[in-house]
């Protein structure tokens, strides 16, 4: 049984905390939060202790791997505490919102002999999973375009916004790594635009968007579209589209069923999409699970790892280099270490 800490016991952490109690082959030891109250609901909801400094949890013997869940501004300097202690370590998006701390901290961690995975929990879900999967294997011949629509279903609150980095570092990071991990190849260039639809009083005063699109082109030329929205009222929006020469593999929206209604006067009603990403990615949180308690067992590298979250973030940075210059971005602009 690989023993799994979780640092920080919000709304995510809570949840990863459940998932590795349930899976069959982890146990969880300990919980830690500086919210203390917060960290005794899941202890007491999982059967774990709560440990009351990420310290401890680093020294434990008891503790074999760390799940970091705490505020994006402190993912770095805990990924490096969990490296240096030997810990392998499953850190949430982004490792920061700045780029060159990142790169601080993968000089840091650089040679490490434990493994590092990221919380790019959507390439975990079976149909993102499939549509990859299609394009390596040639189904759709050679691919030209991947299209990603990822819109949520309503705004979060402001307290959120201020320190959510913008939407780029907080929401678009996981489409950047989607297109990267759909693409297989590196996009160089980045042209972002964005727009304050939504909620423009709020948006203005933040410094932000909320309504987004972002092209990227690859060496050979192959495109990735993005279109992000905070606010979908008809639910959370999430599709991934790969097109090709010979065809096209897409991954659509999930809903609780797939129950089609017609009567007099109407046809089709379908149930609502998921709702928001913890039901959404309700078995891609779970795979994504499994796949770090097997890198643990085996200690082989994780399948998205640190400099995946690294070149993610990079790609944040040109979109939003792009909309402040209102020009195509080289990523090697931004980030020399491509």
């Amino acid at each position: 049984m690989i023993r799994i800490a979780v640092l920080g016991c919000g709304r995510i952490g809570a949840m990863h905390a459940a998932n590795i109690a349930a899976h069959p082959s982890a146990r969880l030891p300990a919980v830690q939060d500086i919210n203390g109250a917060a960290a005794q609901a899941v202890a007491a909801s999982t059967g774990a202790r709560v440990m009351n400094t990420a310290a401890e949890v680093f020294s434990s013997p008891d503790v074999d791997a760390v799940l970091i869940a705490t505020a994006t501004d402190t993912h770095a300097d805990l990924l490096e505490q969990a490296v240096a202690a030997g810990k392998p370590v499953l850190c949430e998006k982004p490792i920061d919102l700045s780029l060159a701390r990142v790169n601080r901290c993968a000089a840091v961690i650089r040679g490490a002999n434990v493994p590092i995975q990221l919380g790019f929990v959507r390439r975990f879900d079976p149909g993102h999973k499939a549509v990859h999967d299609a394009v390596r294997a040639g189904d759709i011949g050679v691919l030209h375009q991947v299209v990603i629509t990822s819109r949520d279903p309503g705004l979060a609150p402001e307290a959120y916004l201020k320190v959510s980095g913008g939407i780029f570092r907080d929401m678009t990071i996981h489409d950047f790594d989607m297109a990267r991990y759909i693409l297989g190849e590196e996009p160089e260039i980045v042209f972002a635009t964005g727009s304050r639809l939504v909620a423009p009083a709020l948006m203005e005063k933040l410094g932000d968007f909320d309504t987004v699109t972002v092209v990227m082109t690859t060496a050979s030329g192959k495109q990735a579209i993005i279109t992000n929205s905070r606010e979908a009222l008809y639910g959370y929006d999430q599709r991934v589209e790969a097109f090709g020469s010979k065809g096209m593999a897409v991954s659509e929206n999930r809903r609780p069923n797939l129950m089609l209604l017609s009567g007099k006067g109407f046809s089709n009603h379908a149930a609502p999409l998921l709702h928001f990403f913890i039901e959404r990615y309700r078995e891609a949180f779970d795979a994504e699970i499994d796949a770090f308690v097997k890198a643990v067992e085996t200690r082989q590298p994780a399948v998205v790892g640190f400099e995946d979250g690294r070149r993610a973030l990079a790609l944040a940075e040109a979109a939003l280099k792009s909309i402040a210059e209102g020009r195509a971005v080289k990523v090697s602009e931004v980030d020399r270490n491509v």
